[in-house]
């Protein structure tokens, strides 16, 4: 595994890192209530530490046969490894991530299985995937929220503040989490929603009177995760041109089917901002020529049919998230106006709720929809998919 900074520097290097969805998903600040108390939380002894994450990128990079490359991209706030795979030579580039909230597991582990069956499997279409695709996996980009199981990285104000000055006289972000509740004590560890600090502009760097921002509003690069994963797009765009496909896997509560007692396996998405060329998406209309959405819209229904083929079972329950939404500081809203063809995975309900066997069915789920995606962008026959098919797929009882 290369290893493009060394541990010893890591107080340095978090930083100057720093300086260059239980809550509603898409929505607002989890509400404290002051009088609970926090409540144990069950056991994830049985999902993907980060020291058992180092461990496997180490076994599937040394047994790829050349296949996957691993490299310690940037670090935590607390100096923790955030590790890219890279696998295949093609000129088109699919970029997937995983656990921006670290109590959203699934994804690294169907991640992590995909990256040593692509890297390490002969089969003809794993080699046609290598050939004509570069795959960009980040497992676990928000590792200190993993080792503490929950949403929000560790990381306080006053962190922010040190590394960007201009900062003193703002407000905290409107992400930043200091509440304490019946599952979470922010208050005594406070961290922000990793997923609500990215911006369209690639190379913004935090103003005061953007502060403290909202839900609809870009984020602003503060926290070291999301410069990271923002620094890997970058690397990706000024070698192939740009990024063609931004995969976020993540986790949902409990829902069913709109108009049914079925419930969601998960749910899928392309559309994160309003279009440029619409009057509520105006604000982005500098985005415009690059914004695709129909192409985004492709990747999903490709990610549908793969699901659907896995025949009568719970797993052909998946439904299209909430489509009114305006979330530029997203890393899916910001990249989608960056001109990548964007797709969410919801998956239903946090990692802590269900037994292994569950897991396993949702991790192949998962592994199946991604393969549906990855296959027909390799063959090029997402180009042939029809767009309005998107808008069949059936809406989330909410």
């Amino acid at each position: 595994m290369r290893r493009k900074k060394q541990r010893l520097a890591l107080a340095c290097s978090a930083v100057l890192l720093s300086a260059g969805m239980l809550a509603p998903t898409y929505d607002s600040l989890v509400k404290a209530n002051p009088a609970s108390s926090i409540m144990e939380k069950p056991p994830v002894s049985g999902f993907i530490s980060h020291d058992e994450l180092t461990q496997k990128l180490d076994q599937i990079e040394q047994t790829s046969q050349g296949n996957v490359e691993v490299e310690v991209a940037g670090y935590s706030n607390q100096g923790r490894e955030i590790y890219k795979a890279t696998i295949g030579s093609g000129d088109k580039v699919a970029f997937i991530q995983s656990e921006i909230h670290g109590n959203e597991k699934v994804g690294t582990k169907a991640l992590l299985d995909m990256i040593k069956q692509i890297g390490s499997n002969n089969s003809p279409e794993m080699r046609q995937l290598r050939e004509e695709l570069t795959i960009v996996a980040m497992p676990m980009i928000n590792p200190d929220a993993t080792e503490l199981n929950r949403r929000g990285n560790e990381m306080t104000w006053d962190e922010v503040t040190s590394a960007f000055p201009q900062l003193q006289t703002a407000e905290p972000s409107w992400n930043y989490y200091t509440y304490k509740n019946q599952y979470w004590d922010y208050e005594s560890n406070p961290g922000f929603d990793v997923n609500r600090d990215f911006n369209p502009d690639l190379n913004y760097t935090p103003q005061p009177e953007d502060f403290p921002g909202s839900s609809s509003e870009p984020g602003w690069y503060i926290t070291p995760e999301s410069q990271t994963v923002r620094d890997v797009y970058k690397d990706l765009q000024d070698q192939f041109g740009t990024v063609d496909v931004f995969v976020d896997l993540h986790h949902q509560g409990e829902y069913v089917i709109d108009g049914t007692d079925d419930p969601v396996t998960l749910s899928l998405s392309g559309v994160f901002v309003p279009h440029p060329d619409t009057e509520e998406g105006e604000k982005y209309s500098e985005y415009a020529d690059q914004y695709n959405v129909d192409f985004s819209k492709q990747l999903n229904v490709a990610a549908y049919d793969a699901l659907q083929q896995m025949g009568n079972s719970p797993f052909g329950n998946i439904s299209l998230y909430p489509q009114d939404l305006d979330l530029p500081g997203t890393a899916l809203g910001s990249f989608a106006l960056n001109g990548s063809g964007t797709v969410i995975f919801e998956i239903t309900g946090q990692t802590q709720d269900f037994g292994q066997k569950k897991m396993g069915q949702l991790n192949k789920a998962v592994k199946n929809g991604l393969y549906g995606i990855l296959n027909s962008f390799a063959t090029g026959k997402v180009h042939d998919l029809d767009v309005e098919r998107y808008d069949d797929i059936p809406l989330t009882d909410r």
